[in-house]
C-alpha cells in the first residue's frame, strides 16, 4: 500500500491530540476510522510509529522521524495548493524584445500599485511565444500574428488564447551615418534597393510589406544584439515597431518613422486551459496603458 496525504494528516492528528479520541474530533472522523488508517500507515512503512499506554500515545522513535517529515510533507502540500490557487504571488510576463516599450516603467509601477501582494518579473525569451510555450512565463507580450507560418503550428499544437492590448506604429533603424538618417520619417520604396536586418523567429518585419516587384535582400539575425550590431555596421537596415525604441537605444544608431506601413498589434497571449489568475487585470491594465498617452 501506498502512504497517502490522509495517512500523514491522521498520524499528525493523533500525536497533537495525545490519543485516538481527540484526532477523531478534530478530523471528524470515527475513532476506528482513525485506528485503521494509522494501522495502514504503519503497514506501508514497515515499521511501528506510536507506543500505547493506558494513559497517552506516543511516538517511537522511528515515529518520530516520520513524524518530522510528515510535517514538512503537508506543509510543502499546502504551500503547492496556495500557489497554484494565488498564482504563486507572482506574474511573469514574457516577451522576446521590447516588453511594451515606453509604456513598461508605468506598467511596472502601476501594477505594484494596484496588485501590492503580487510580484511582476518581466522575463526576455526569444521565442515565437516570448517564452510561454517554454513554460517561462504565465502570460506573453508578442508582436507577429498567430497565424503567421512560422508560429501557426504552435498555436494550434498549444492551444493559446491572446487579446490585442494594442497598436504601434512601425520605424526604420538606421546607422547614424545613412544618408537617410538625415531625414524625419523614410518610406518603404526607400528601403527597396539596402538589405534588411531580420529576426525570423520574432521579428515583426516580413518581406510581405514591400511589393513583389520591389523587395529588399534579407540577412537573418537570430536575436535583438545581433540586430542591433549588424545596423550599427552599416551592413543593413532594420524595420521594427516603437516598442524597440525606447528599451534599446544604441549609439551609433538612429530611428526613424517609416511612412506607409501599417501598425503592429500587439498581442497577450496564454494558456487557454490555464490562465493565471490576474489575468484579467493585466490584459485590463495594458489595454489602458495603451489607450492613455500618461501612460507613454
Amino acid at each position: 500500500m501506498d502512504v497517502e496525504l490522509r495517512h500523514l494528516r491522521c498520524f499528525i492528528a493523533v500525536v497533537d491530540a495525545g490519543g485516538f479520541t481527540g484526532a477523531a474530533a478534530e478530523l471528524g472522523l470515527s475513532q476506528p476510522t482513525v485506528s485503521r488508517t494509522l494501522a495502514a500507515l504503519e503497514d506501508a512503512l514497515g515499521v511501528r510509529l506510536l507506543r500505547r499506554t493506558s494513559r497517552e500515545v506516543l511516538p517511537t522513535a522511528a515515529g518520530e522521524r516520520v513524524l518530522a517529515r510528515a510535517r514538512r510533507v503537508l506543509a510543502e502540500v499546502d504551500d503547492l495548493d496556495r500557489e497554484a490557487r494565488s498564482g504563486g504571488g507572482r506574474l511573469r510576463v514574457g516577451h522576446a524584445w521590447a516588453a511594451v516599450g515606453e509604456r513598461t516603467p508605468e506598467f511596472q509601477h502601476r501594477w505594484a500599485d494596484q496588485h501590492p501582494d503580487m510580484t511582476l518579473h518581466l522575463v526576455r525569451h526569444n521565442s515565437p511565444t516570448g517564452g510561454l510555450a517554454e513554460g517561462a512565463c504565465d502570460v506573453a507580450v508578442i508582436r507577429t500574428a498567430p497565424d503567421t507560418d512560422a508560429t501557426d503550428h504552435v498555436w494550434a499544437e498549444r492551444r493559446f488564447d491572446s487579446a490585442v492590448v494594442g497598436l504601434e506604429s512601425r520605424h526604420c533603424a538606421l546607422a547614424a551615418g545613412d544618408p537617410l538618417a538625415r531625414r524625419r520619417h523614410v518610406r518603404l520604396a526607400d528601403l527597396a534597393d539596402r538589405v534588411i536586418a531580420v529576426d525570423p523567429r520574432t521579428g515583426t518585419t516580413t518581406l510581405e510589406l514591400w511589393s513583389p516587384d520591389s523587395r529588399p535582400q534579407v540577412e537573418e539575425t537570430h536575436d535583438i544584439d545581433d540586430w542591433l550590431a549588424v545596423i550599427a555596421a552599416g551592413r543593413c537596415v532594420g524595420v521594427t515597431t516603437e516598442g524597440t525604441l525606447s528599451q534599446y537605444r544604441r549609439q551609433g544608431i538612429v530611428f526613424r518613422r517609416l511612412v506607409g506601413a501599417p501598425p503592429v498589434p500587439v498581442r497577450l497571449i496564454w494558456w487557454r486551459d490555464d490562465p493565471h489568475p490576474a489575468l484579467r487585470d493585466v490584459v485590463g491594465l495594458l489595454a489602458e496603458l495603451y489607450r492613455d498617452p500618461s501612460g507613454r
